[in-house]
């Protein structure tokens, strides 16, 4: 064989062993990040289910959740106890009001909320379970990845432990499920996700709240609260 010959044959060689040490850092590398406690999108709308192992709460709502400004609103439609019942609610923290809205009847009430606003996050406190491919992940598109993590929150009567799974890529809401203190689960899923305010005039208290009445209330109202156990 040439010494030209071998000459490209020993620069073919010395090129796959670089792409094979760069792949071997980036695959090293990747494997070495772990996944970190994170935020939800700032601004972000969507649907959620709202479910308990019982049976006494099914529930489909559509929220806005604009974590700059504080504000939150919250439309529910769902069956507790085999009674139907609807929820619409705007929860304005840097005033420390929530609005209680009735669309059809065009009437309103408010009360007192909690001025302590949360942004909606990982807690800080949860522990990883792992990270994982939701669908496939034998080609591309094909699946989502994303991390699960568990821990323990005060509620409304008592704690709960959670299990909360997020996306890897966005930090984007997929699932929580909660084990409340009285035996129950209550399972939360997201879905039709959109990042940014798809309607933010949604955010702004309806005309006829203008003259609310406050309701006397003996504690502020808290997000968690809302959710019936």
């Amino acid at each position: 064989m040439s010494s030209c010959c071998r000459g490209k044959r020993s620069d073919l060689q010395s090129d796959s062993m670089k792409v094979l040490v760069l792949l071997v850092c980036l695959s090293v590398g990747c494997l070495a990040q772990r996944p970190r406690h994170c935020r939800y999108p700032p601004l972000m709308s969507g649907s959620l289910s709202v479910s308990t192992a019982s049976q006494k709460l099914l529930a489909f709502s559509k929220y806005i959740y604009d974590g700059l400004g504080e504000r939150i609103r919250f439309r529910q439609f769902g069956l507790y106890d085999n009674k139907t019942y609807h929820l619409d609610v705007l929860l304005l923290y840097r005033e420390g009001v929530m609005y209680k809205i009735n669309n059809k009847n065009r009437t309103c009430t408010k009360q007192r909320l909690s001025p302590d606003f949360h942004p909606l996050a990982v807690p800080r406190n949860a522990t990883l379970m792992g990270q994982v491919v939701l669908g496939a992940s034998s080609g591309p598109g094909q699946g989502v990845l994303v991390n699960s993590w568990y821990g323990e929150q005060k509620m409304k009567t008592g704690s709960a432990k959670y299990f909360t799974t997020v996306t890897e890529f966005g930090c984007i809401p997929v699932s929580t499920l909660y084990h409340t203190s009285n035996g129950d689960w209550v399972v939360n899923s997201f879905f039709n996700n959109v990042i940014g305010l798809v309607d933010p005039q949604k955010l702004n208290p309806p005309f006829f709240c203008m003259n609310a009445e406050q309701e006397d209330e003996d504690e502020p109202v808290t997000f968690l609260s809302l959710f019936k156990e």
